[in-house]
């Protein structure tokens, strides 16, 4: 094995699963302490998430960390993900966008393919949990091939700032069908009978992308990569999709660069239930050069350490649900430019812990800014570590969540739930349940 291989594999071995009380560190005794109490009722529950893809995306790494807690936590927790042919994935990706204000031609046979797959995997998975967790559009229906013995969520992570009203109004017999439903802000709230709880996701300090990197294992892997560090980096890493606006990226580093010295890399992967992501990758193709570097990789300690060694990092989004790499960035202490949309509003208090933008003009100066200025970097970067650690770190992910398991009656009616607080919030509404 090569020497760089072995490193990387300690990178991943030292990633083991961590107890609920590890997090003591990050979180303090107190909120520790009312985790495992609010636990302990639960231990006899059996409760499964499903989704669509083991990796690629925020979801996938919040399920990672989450199922592997909970069941530290004694309270058996699975995880499933719905599978189907290309169309299939290529039918609810277009979903997708519909349900951030795309453009659809919501076709019968659209419809049929996507609900005939859906009972395929219905008769596949034998869901006799305590409670079922689902997951975006993707697996959706799921919920009307069972007769519901007890509660069941869709948890959906998109923005619905404006969904197409075809596709929404197409869905809603199905939403309709769940006990509750999940969103990132009350900003996406819709007018369904179903009862909405609204939660913000979160990072987990432990997670191969998270967790403490010293400088030698930030070289290693950039050097790994062919990642230059003579000039300073400017970083985006997502999925290669149209809504994260890599070639928007593109065009405010070209800008910025005419002022500024700097390298940019954009990296990202392919999840196999996003079918445009490899389109959309081979299109940014063009754009490469000895200063603008594209990698399409899962690599979590490649992210790590761009993050931590990036003067700038992006998130250029024109929509975007929460938007997970923010908060990871700002973990690290960078200095982060977030598009002025959905959840990175959440995250991003403009001038105080980072920027919010909504033009190529306007990121390509402050890209220019932060360059220009360590000290502007070092005070946005600590402001933005601070936010993190108040408000978006995973043990106030996990304690909603078993707020929320635990607040269901024998009729899975939803009770009134009492939401832990996040002092100093850059969400202004924070968590909470509206009928």
């Amino acid at each position: 094995m090569h020497k760089s291989d072995r490193e990387h594999a300690g990178l991943i071995r030292m990633s083991a699963t961590h107890g609920i009380r590890a997090y003591e560190r990050y979180a303090g005794k107190e909120t520790i302490r009312r985790i495992e109490a609010k636990a302990r009722p639960l231990r006899d529950m059996h409760i499964l998430h499903m989704n669509s893809t083991y990796y690629g995306g925020g979801v996938s790494q919040l399920l990672s960390s989450l199922t592997l807690l909970l069941n530290s936590l004694g309270i058996q927790t699975g995880w499933r993900v719905v599978h189907g042919p290309p169309d299939f994935f290529s039918v609810t990706k277009k979903f997708h966008n519909a349900l951030q204000g795309a453009e659809i031609n919501l076709t019968g046979r659209k419809q049929e393919l996507y609900e005939e797959v859906i009972r395929e995997n219905a008769m596949r998975n034998h869901l006799n949990h305590d409670m079922v967790f689902i997951h975006d559009p993707q697996p959706l229906p799921m919920i009307a091939h069972y007769r519901k013995k007890s509660p069941w969520i869709w948890r959906c992570h998109i923005d619905l700032t404006a969904p197409n009203p075809k596709v929404w109004n197409y869905l809603v017999p199905f939403i309709e069908k769940y006990d509750a439903v999940v969103l990132s802000s009350r900003e996406y709230r819709q007018n369904i009978r179903t009862p909405q709880v609204f939660s913000m996701p979160a990072i987990d300090p432990f997670s191969i992308v998270n967790r403490e990197l010293s400088e030698s294992a930030i070289d290693e892997r950039l050097a790994h990569y062919g990642i230059p560090t003579d000039l300073p980096l400017v970083v985006q890493v997502s999925r290669f999709d149209r809504w994260k606006d890599p070639l928007g990226v593109i065009r405010a580093f070209e800008k910025a660069r005419r002022e500024e010295e700097c390298t940019l890399v954009l990296v990202g992967n392919v999840a196999t239930d996003d079918p445009e992501g490899a389109e959309v990758y081979r299109s940014l193709l063009a754009h490469r050069g000895e200063r603008v570097i594209i990698q399409s990789v899962q690599d979590g300690a490649l992210v790590n350490a761009l993050q931590r060694r990036a003067a700038v990092v992006l998130q250029k989004s024109i929509r975007e649900g929460f938007g997970l790499t923010v908060s990871e960035a700002m973990w690290k202490g960078a200095a982060v430019i977030g598009g002025n949309v959905g959840g990175i509003r959440y995250q991003i208090r403009d001038g105080e812990n980072g920027f919010l933008v909504s033009s190529v003009d306007e990121a390509a100066a402050r890209i220019v800014q932060l360059l220009r200025d360590p000290d502007l970097r070092a005070r946005l970067g600590h402001a933005a570590h601070e936010t993190v650690r108040e408000c978006f770190l995973f043990t106030r992910s996990v304690e909603q969540y078993l707020d929320l398991i635990g607040s269901f009656e024998p009729d899975f009616r939803l009770r009134e739930m009492k939401e832990p607080s996040c002092g100093g919030s850059a969400n202004p509404g924070g968590p909470g349940r509206e009928p």
